[in-house]
């Protein structure tokens, strides 16, 4: 709760969330009381893009309905305040809180402070408050520019989409090249061919006078093509002598990265503790507003003197002095905007905080980064022994690396993107030098295929996009969360497919050969674009190839820093983009075709008709016959999830039309299994079992699977089920997320907490449901009603003032 000073006067300080309001309200004295806004009180109006184009793009804003009673509150403590501080966030769209906030309570310039820091400690506060300034209309326009240009695609955009892809689309101008770049990536994969070779491996021992036999593990130098070159190799070795040729031993020394950004922050927590964009950012903004880490917004890689001076000292107590090396880092990112820190914990002297795991965990991530880029370089010796094989001219390769002074590794070891094969190894070896003889242990040849290009994690797009200067640490997490919602690109696991291998070994001076299995290409938390988030690329980028280009949208970002400089009119920016693209949103209405995809794959052999996929209105699907015979209606089977309209073949078509099927019977009542909306299910009894994504086949389900699935749905139902009532079997008790709650007729009510669910009856559970089905209509329609009466006023006043 904030402070009560009790005076008649007060030092008002608004801040955007209550837990910053809280942590900051520890810092002050009594004469001031700080107060949240909840983030953003205004934005533009839906209407009419919320932007009055006529009269050079003035946005017009409305304040939202959940903070009509926020601004009530926050201008009755106004009139109290002597001076008002607004204490929003440091970067653009904090400095646009604080001027909304200025013009909504129409605040006095003389007794309005604007101030900031990039930490919530009580030095960082104090200082801030000794050192306040106005509010940056630079900054705030620049943020104003994003907002209106982002409207006015997205408005202009999506009604196309509606009229010619398919109703309910929405686009946006970042958003949509991220999906560019996910949709290229995946027909890069679409069009990969593998090609095969054979990696020979092979495991020697040496031995030297009274010490044991020591493994020496080595890849020959040289891959194969053909299973007849590498069996030939392995025939040639039957007999052959292996001595080391030449041992090179090269020292190097390795070097800390640099303190988080936005960007990597996001990307180590992707990587090492498996975190979504957004769940990165919702954690550490948990962190910041609790003062326990620095400004969480930033692409400065830079620490501050005292930071450095902190980080130090730790070190020294924790490790000694020859641990210490003291680093300035340099942001390199393309358009990097935000002057702040990078990203660290607000007190290096505290290894260890109180707060749920993920935050504890996060803050672990954090802490150990910003010691160890302040840590003395790791110094390495890597070995490398060439190892002869009789005459060939084909040689091994072992490698081993020792660790001689682990410097900041003590600490932190970043993790990468790139897939590590599973045979690598670099690992310790033993003593040798050259002419030492090598016994074969045994020699391996496996069938290996090149690997075609990945897929975009959450991480690795990211770090993309920041290549390419497209978005700022603020757009990342909501660009890809958004992408998501939208159904454009999925998230998820897939599993991988049995593949064959050809496997040659050579042991004990017999060469052999078999045929084994593995399973291959499954993918864990990738992004793959779904079948509607392609065809809208493919519209887009056909049609606003300027507005979808990577350029363009890197363009547009130096444009918002140059006007947060100072350096440009945000107006005039708008306009040069608005005017030729308004015109080529009306050519666009006025000559473009409808586009769903679609692509004929051939013909039915049973009916003769056309087989054809495309976008329908709940998704792809398959169609047999083209429709144009109104007595003869095409037939429609969904796609499943890992089919695309790109690539799916007549005969993988087809097969979608043999569902549903009867499996057969149980309990006298038939089995059904089909793919609908939501995919692929078992049908019984009237009620729907999913199939377990990557372990099921529909095509292949049999009766005891889908009566397993039945009964696991059966169990689970029973579970959720807390009460039924014989007077109303539609009226239930359910056990949810958050507890129990009332189930009526498609509807959820909530329980009241002075009110214990296992006591309700039947007269008591359809109390609350009237109750609740009553008194939120009501309310809800009268202020409804009042609500557009004084929006009908405002309207009213504003257009005849405009006329006058």
């Amino acid at each position: 709760m904030a402070k009560k000073t009790g005076k008649d006067t007060i030092n008002l300080v608004i801040v955007e969330s209550p837990a910053k309001a809280k942590t900051i309200e520890k810092f002050l004295g009594e004469d001031f009381l700080v107060k949240s806004s909840y983030g953003h009180i205004r934005d533009l109006e839906k209407k009419d893009f919320g932007i009055d184009i006529t009269n050079n793009y003035e946005p017009q804003y409305t304040v939202s309905p959940d903070k009509k009673e926020v601004v009530k509150e926050l201008k009755s403590l106004v009139k109290k305040a002597s001076t008002v501080w607004l204490a929003s966030d440091e970067d653009r769209e904090g400095e646009a809180i604080a001027w909304h906030l200025a013009e909504v309570l129409e605040l006095n310039a003389k007794n309005t402070k604007r101030i900031v820091f990039h930490e919530i400690t009580k030095d960082a506060i104090l200082n801030a408050i000794k050192n306040p300034r106005a509010i940056d209309q630079n900054l705030v326009d620049a943020q104003q520019a994003r907002r209106v240009l982002d409207r006015l695609v997205g408005f202009e955009l999506s009604p196309i989409l509606w009229k010619k892809v398919k109703p309910s689309l929405s686009a946006g101008r970042v958003q949509s090249v991220a999906v560019r770049l996910i949709v290229e990536r995946e027909r890069e994969i679409f069009g990969f061919n593998s090609e095969s070779f054979y990696r020979v491996t092979a495991v020697f021992t040496i031995q030297h006078e009274k010490e044991k036999a020591n493994e020496v593990k080595a890849e020959l130098n040289h891959r194969f093509t053909t299973f007849d070159e590498a069996k030939a190799f392995l025939e040639s070795c039957k007999n052959t002598s292996f001595t080391v040729e030449q041992v090179v031993k090269k020292p190097y020394t390795k070097s800390p990265a640099a303190p988080f950004t936005t960007s990597t922050l996001q990307q180590e927590a992707a990587r090492k503790l498996g975190f979504s964009v957004a769940q990165t950012m919702s954690v550490a903004q948990k962190l910041y507003e609790a003062g326990q880490i620095t400004y969480m917004r930033t692409d400065s890689v830079n620490l501050s003197d005292s930071a450095v001076g902190m980080a130090v000292k730790q070190i020294k107590n924790e490790m000694g002095d020859n641990y210490v090396k003291v680093r300035h880092y340099k942001t390199t990112s393309k358009g990097a905007q935000e002057a702040h820190e990078a990203i660290r914990p607000a007190y290096l002297n505290m290894p260890t905080i109180t707060g749920n795991n993920n935050e504890q965990r996060l803050y672990d991530l954090i802490y150990k980064r910003t010691l160890a880029s302040q840590m003395a370089d790791a110094k390495i010796e890597k070995t490398t022994v060439t190892i002869k094989t009789g005459s060939s001219d084909k040689k091994f390769i072992a490698t081993g690396e020792v660790i001689q002074f682990d410097g900041f590794l003590r600490v932190y070891i970043e993790s990468t993107d790139v897939e590590k094969d599973e045979e690598e190894n670099t690992g310790f070896l033993p003593s040798m030098k050259a002419n030492d003889h090598l016994n074969l242990n045994i020699m391996e040849a496996r069938e290996r295929w090149s690997q075609k290009p990945p897929r975009y994690s959450e991480a690795s797009l990211v770090r993309k996009l920041e290549e390419l200067g497209i978005g700022r640490p603020s757009t990342y997490a909501p660009t890809i969360s958004t992408i998501q919602q939208r159904g454009y690109v999925l998230k998820e696991d897939r599993a991988g497919t049995l593949r064959k291998y050809r496997y040659i070994v050579l042991q004990n001076e017999k060469v052999s050969h078999s045929e084994k299995s593995e399973t291959t290409g499954a993918e864990r938390s990738k992004l793959f674009p779904a079948d509607i988030g392609m065809v809208v690329n493919d519209f887009l980028v056909n049609y606003f190839s300027d507005v979808v280009s990577y350029d363009f949208t890197a363009k547009v970002e130096k444009e918002f820093d140059s006007i947060a400089d100072g350096n440009l009119v945000w107006r005039k920016a708008i306009d040069e983009f608005y005017v030729p693209f308004h015109k080529q949103v009306e050519e666009t209405l006025e000559k473009s075709d409808r586009k769903t995809g679609e692509r004929i794959l051939g013909n039915d052999p049973k009916t003769g008709k056309p087989v054809i996929v495309r976008i329908g209105r709940f998704g792809p699907v398959a169609q047999i016959g083209d429709g144009n015979d109104e007595n003869d209606k095409p037939v429609y089977a969904s796609l499943n999830r890992e089919q695309h309209l790109e690539t799916i073949t007549l005969e993988e078509a087809l097969k979608l039309f043999e569902l549903p099927r009867d499996l057969g019977l149980y309990e006298n009542k038939k089995v059904v299994v089909g793919v609908g909306r939501f995919g692929p299910y078992v049908r019984h009894d009237a009620k729907y079992a999913s199939l377990k994504k990557g372990v099921d086949d529909p095509m292949e389900i049999t009766l005891d699977r889908a009566i397993e699935l039945i009964e696991e749905k059966r169990e689970k139902d029973n579970k959720k089920l807390f009460k039924s009532f014989k007077e109303e079997p539609e009226l239930l008790i359910l056990n949810g997320r958050w507890g129990p709650y009332i189930s009526y007729k498609g509807n959820n009510y909530k329980i009241p907490k002075t009110q214990e669910a296992a006591g309700l009856t039947y007269e008591t559970t359809m109390a609350l449901v009237k109750n609740n089905e009553k008194q939120p209509k009501a309310s809800k329609t009268k202020a409804t009603v009042e609500k557009k009466a004084v929006a009908k006023k405002k309207t009213v006043k504003k257009t005849a003032a405009k006329k006058k």
